[in-house]
């Protein structure tokens, strides 16, 4: 009989190479080190810290689950879609993360323009700067905005210039779900609807709307977030079930920038057991394994 897995795990988590504060190798190591026995990294719109990643966690005797974080066109809230188990990324979907780079510094630029028209002196290569070398977005700026001392924190400078509707803000890039459903199914990986609070959408539309992903292709849903409580990850994950979903959790883990979040932890402080794992492309033998031993 296979056991329920009594080990923890993490399926959201964040590097340097989008908006995180730890670089991969360090990341893994954090994880291994709090006593995980597996974590995927799931970048915003980029797989650059994967090769990284994955060999720091052969090191660490840490299974790893190569993950991304994909922006999907979406109104009024925020649609991001999980990538888990990405196994050969094709072609295609390399194409497609190039894409959404080149909206990013599109859209980094627009910041910075509007940034200028409002009397903040702003030049890119000074935010690139304190990027070192992994990708530039917003968290950038807001540090740019800190060290300018604008705004006293970096949420501060999310909360007042660059959050959606405030005076720097401008679009991300996105992919349309269709497309970016196909693109993870055919790099291997499963496509999981990511902290489903985020979109926006009453209680009353909500299970309708998850229905309606999971007959266009989104075979999982991330029911355990911090953001979310503790009762409504519950009444989430019963959504999931109920659609025969594969059920994830995640810390959503960002590093110094959000430290209310912990590797490993997700909603109400919860830990993060091993049978989440269950579902993710890559994991059934090891999951087997451990679950048995």
């Amino acid at each position: 009989m296979v056991k329920t897995p009594n080990f923890i795990v993490d399926l959201h988590s964040h590097s340097t190479y989008s908006d995180g504060t730890l670089n991969p190798e360090a990341l893994i190591n954090l994880a291994a080190d709090s006593g995980l026995k597996a974590l995927a990294l799931t970048d915003h719109d980029t797989i650059a810290g994967l090769k990284a990643a994955q060999s720091q966690a052969a090191k660490r005797n840490l299974l790893f689950i190569p993950g991304v974080e994909l922006e999907i066109a979406w109104e009024p809230g925020e649609f991001h879609l999980l990538g888990l188990g990405i196994q050969e990324p094709t072609d295609e979907f390399q194409a497609a993360l190039e894409e959404l780079a080149q909206l990013r510094e599109k859209r980094n630029r627009e910041i910075l323009d509007r940034m200028n028209e409002l009397g903040i002196e702003a030049d890119y290569e000074e935010i690139k700067d304190l990027s070192e070398g992994t990708i530039i977005g917003r968290p950038h700026i807001a540090t740019f905005l800190v060290n300018r001392k604008i705004v006293k924190t970096k949420q501060q400078a999310f909360d007042m210039y660059l959050g959606k509707g405030r005076p720097f803000y401008a679009p991300k890039g996105a992919l349309e779900l269709k497309r970016a459903i196909r693109l993870i199914a055919e790099s291997g990986g499963i496509p999981i609807l990511a902290h489903p609070l985020s979109l926006y959408v009453s209680w009353g539309k909500l299970p309708e709307l998850i229905e309606n992903f999971h007959e266009q292709g989104i075979a999982g849903l991330e029911a355990w977030h911090p953001l979310a409580r503790v009762a409504e990850c519950e009444r989430l994950e019963a959504i999931g079930k109920r659609l025969r979903m594969v059920i994830t959790a995640g810390s959503d883990y960002h590093g110094s920038s959000r430290p209310e979040r912990r590797v490993g932890y997700t909603a109400g402080d919860r830990s993060i057991d091993g049978s989440y794992l269950r579902g993710i492309p890559g994991t059934e033998d090891w999951l087997a394994r451990e679950s048995t031993s």
